[in-house]
């Protein structure tokens, strides 16, 4: 059994890569390497060439094509570009644009894995031949009694766990995640050490086909005259002010609002519900935003079945948010969670993903509809 729990020598385990141009996929393909491994360097090209080129600081652009050629030819590996624009388009970009005309708030990064890296480039490194498809994110896959689990990743400002939490128990059974057990100072200690030119490269920080941050604009390019302008209104239907569509305001949203933004001298307005039915932003104190728990669709489970009575666990709302207990139920159309203390600034499109100590439990979507639960 090699290091990647195959029952082969290392030069007889054919591994696809996903590459996407960065420092992590490239150290990913180049420790592989090292350790002897057959390896071949995958990158996704999401965009035209022209648009890509344009996207500095994206990840699957122009430039991160060519480098993660330029670090596949380093390698002396083989390198193949796939043209997964009409996917992602579909996928993500679609999704994104939708989600936000409905009053949520997306999350694009996880459905790229769910939909495109982990379901189409995943079926591709299989018709490769390929054993297993390793990435470069931040989190950890270990054996458990009952077969590979997903766990967070050894450094917790690096760990990607809360994006992952769609991964099937099929995927993992297939996916491998080199740099789990690394932080991120070693993995460019590990890039200068192989001569890498992506040694000093940044992280890529925003939505790869946002750039500029401005959400809005895209929904706007993407649905022409889709976005409509409505009332700002308080909690008792009041109206309070005008504003130019709902895809420019998210739960919790403090700033920006263009009315004041106070209940009166000592609380801030927020924005506590988005309904785009009537094309209208709903404002209120602080307190407002207070939920004792939230309903999830499209669940993907990874742990044990659950008990009649629910089963306690650690939830994060939010990818940057600390792990919070709550308690999680069986519901006919998905699950329901129930917080041990009120959370503030539940979004729904927001995931809410499960934890039991370091182990990853899945997670789900949390629903428009159901946001709101009686305590």
């Amino acid at each position: 059994m090699n290091s990647l729990g195959i029952d082969k020598t290392p030069a007889e385990t054919r591994v696809v890569v996903a590459m996407s141009g960065g420092v992590d996929s490239s150290v990913t393909a180049a420790l592989l390497h090292e350790q002897g491994y057959e390896v071949i360097g995958i990158t996704l090209q999401l965009y035209d060439h022209g648009m890509a080129l344009q996207k500095k600081g994206a990840c699957c652009a122009g430039q991160d094509i060519y480098d993660a050629r330029q670090v596949c030819d380093r390698l002396g590996v083989p390198h193949y570009v796939l043209d997964y624009e009409s996917n992602f388009r579909q996928a993500v970009i679609d999704d994104f644009a939708d989600s936000y005309l409905r009053g949520e708030t997306p999350i694009p990064c996880v459905r790229c894995n769910q939909r495109v890296k982990f379901r189409d480039l995943l079926q591709t490194a299989r018709d490769l031949g390929g054993d297993v498809l390793a990435t470069g994110h931040y989190v950890q896959r270990a054996m458990g009694p009952a077969g590979p689990e997903l766990r967070r990743a050894v450094d917790p400002n690096r760990d990607q766990s809360y994006f992952l939490f769609a991964t099937t128990p099929d995927q993992l059974d297939y996916l491998r995640f080199p740099l789990g057990g690394l932080e991120k100072p070693a993995v460019r200690a590990h890039a200068l050490r192989f001569g890498l030119e992506v040694a000093d490269k940044p992280d890529s920080q925003d939505i790869c086909f946002v750039p500029t941050g401005r959400y809005g604009e895209v929904v706007q390019k993407l649905r022409p005259g889709a976005v409509e302008p409505g009332e700002i209104v308080d909690l008792d239907g009041a109206v309070l002010g005008r504003h130019e569509g709902v895809i420019h305001y998210t739960i919790g949203q403090r700033k920006g609002l263009g009315i004041g933004g106070r209940v009166d001298s000592t609380d801030a307005l927020y924005v506590v519900r988005i309904d785009p039915d009537r094309h209208r932003v709903v404002v209120g104190p602080k307190a407002a935003l207070a939920k004792p728990g939230v309903l999830l669709g499209e669940v993907n489970w990874l742990g044990d079945a659950l008990p009649e009575d629910g089963l306690a666990v650690q939830v994060k709302l939010r990818s940057a948010m600390a792990p919070i207990p709550a308690r999680v139920h069986a519901e006919a159309a998905g699950l329901r969670v129930v917080f041990e203390t009120p959370e503030f600034g539940v979004s729904p499109g927001q995931a809410c993903v499960f934890y039991e100590g370091e182990r990853v439990l899945g997670g789900g979507w949390i629903q428009r509809e159901a946001q709101i639960l009686a305590a």
